[in-house]
């Protein structure tokens, strides 16, 4: 099967971040819709009926007129399927998917932490996605399960692999300040976040103290039969504040660094600017161009200004400085439902496809 033919459907499709697979999957060089998948409320149901629109971008003419079906294997004929699916759904769900033969990638959080699931940005850590291998032996599956990382975690994560890389990260101290579309919709009462920051998003300070060092941490593969492969977790201590602020799309992480060898704002500004993707995720439709875009006003980034460099997939780094008590500071925004959301799924179907792992 050629990749522009790859037949691919949306789990949940009628929430905001389903909305957002619809939109960016529209045009897909490699992949196709064939099917849009939701609840019971929703089946039967033209798409345009069923869903109520909420993103700026129009509803693209293909799903318009596609019948909403149940989100069950026998339902749905494709070879890969974009899980926007509530955790506690996507944790029965998601492995009936893979047990019938079907690549999921998956925004839901139930697998992040298992051993054998690949938690992916490919332009940090690509190699990971060999775990599919060892999970297939392991489950008996032909099919597998892919995530992508928290929202808030990932923007983070692509600005400390950089750092990383150079210096060696040890602590991280986080505070983030999080659009209102990582809530879903119809999400926050206005009433709650109007003239407000809500400093409390259940689950989201364990979520990013965790999942970067995953990400971050050293895949380690042992070749004696049985064939076996572990991700070490990287030795970084993180501590994390999540806040919930009046922005509809965007996230925005004010990091302080403690790093194993202290360098200047200056040369850590240029390994930022100079870090590119692994060679198998550099060139596929979503890879980010530039991974890292570094911006130098004082004011900089912002979400409304900078939320869709690189089509939503570029993390913006700003206000690198030294910091009094660590190392260095800085400001890191990224878009949470596109590169943290259905933009990052895509991103790891396309490397899936790239690696022959479909």
């Amino acid at each position: 099967m050629s990749q522009s033919q790859i037949p691919v459907a949306v789990l949940g499709a009628t929430g905001s971040v389903g909305q957002r697979f619809i939109s960016l999957l529209d045009n897909h060089p490699w992949f196709k819709v064939v099917a849009l998948a939701a609840s019971d409320r929703s089946v039967g149901q033209k798409f345009s009926e069923a869903c109520r629109w909420v993103l700026n971008d129009s509803m693209p003419d293909y799903a318009r007129d596609m019948v909403v079906v149940p989100a069950t294997p026998e339902s749905v004929n494709a070879k890969i399927v974009f899980s926007a699916l509530h955790n506690e759904i996507a944790k029965d769900l998601e492995p009936q998917f893979a047990q019938a033969g079907t690549a999921v990638c998956s925004n839901a959080s139930s697998y992040r932490r298992e051993e054998d699931v690949p938690l992916l940005l490919p332009e940090v850590n690509a190699e990971h996605i060999q775990l599919v291998k060892i999970q297939r032996e392991q489950r008996g599956w032909s099919g597998c399960i892919l995530t992508n990382p928290n929202c808030t975690s990932t923007g983070l994560t692509v600005a400390l692999k950089a750092l990383d890389d150079a210096f060696g990260v040890k602590k991280v101290f986080a505070v983030s300040l999080q659009a209102l579309s990582g809530a879903g919709y119809p999400g926050v009462s206005s009433l709650d976040i109007i003239d407000n920051v809500i400093p409390n998003i259940g689950g989201e300070e364990e979520k990013v103290e965790w999942e970067p060092r995953k990400m971050l941490g050293k895949y380690i593969e042992t070749l004696e039969p049985p064939p076996r492969a572990r991700v070490q977790l990287a030795d970084m201590r993180f501590s994390v504040h999540a806040n919930r602020v009046a922005v509809i799309d965007g996230h925005t992480v004010c990091v302080s660094v403690e790093l194993a060898r202290p360098t200047d704002p200056e040369t850590a500004e240029a390994i930022l600017r100079a870090y590119s993707a692994p060679l198998s995720a550099g060139e596929l439709p979503s890879s980010p161009r530039p991974v890292i875009q570094v911006r130098e006003e004082a004011d900089r980034p912002q979400p409304r200004l900078d939320r869709l460099t690189g089509k939503g997939m570029t993390t913006v780094v700003g206000r690198l400085r030294r910091d009094p008590i660590l190392d260095l500071k800085f400001v890191v925004l990224s878009h949470n439902t596109i590169r943290g959301a259905a933009g990052g799924s895509i991103y790891n179907a396309e490397l899936l496809v790239n690696e022959n792992l479909l």
